[in-house]
């Protein structure tokens, strides 16, 4: 297996246990991480094509990461905030229980 391989390999099964939390689970904490989790496989993604690309000393991979965790950074902080929100509204951090978007 080439080492590109590997990483796209890890990437892979990384973006699926995000997907797999954020579809799967009804705290919203959890479905958060599952989201940030996502994102470090597309990060990850970025750095490996970076590396073994025509031109690793672009660093143009390692400047969409940056970038790509600075937008992280972003939405979980956005993120805890509304479930703060929620949490002191209706008591409760499960996504079902939340149904309606009245103040």
């Amino acid at each position: 297996m080439t080492p590109l391989a590997a990483y796209l390999l890890l990437s892979a099964v990384l973006f699926s246990i995000g997907l797999a939390g954020a579809l799967t689970r009804r705290n919203a904490i959890i479905v958060l991480i599952g989201i940030e989790l996502m994102l470090n496989a597309a990060n990850l993604n970025f750095i490996a094509f970076w590396r073994f690309g025509e031109n690793p000393e672009a660093l143009t991979g390692v400047l969409f990461a940056i970038f790509s965790i600075g937008i992280a950074a972003a939405e979980a902080a956005v993120g805890l905030a509304l479930i703060i929100a929620i949490y002191r509204h209706y008591r409760t951090a499960n996504v079902d229980e939340v149904n309606s978007l009245k103040g």
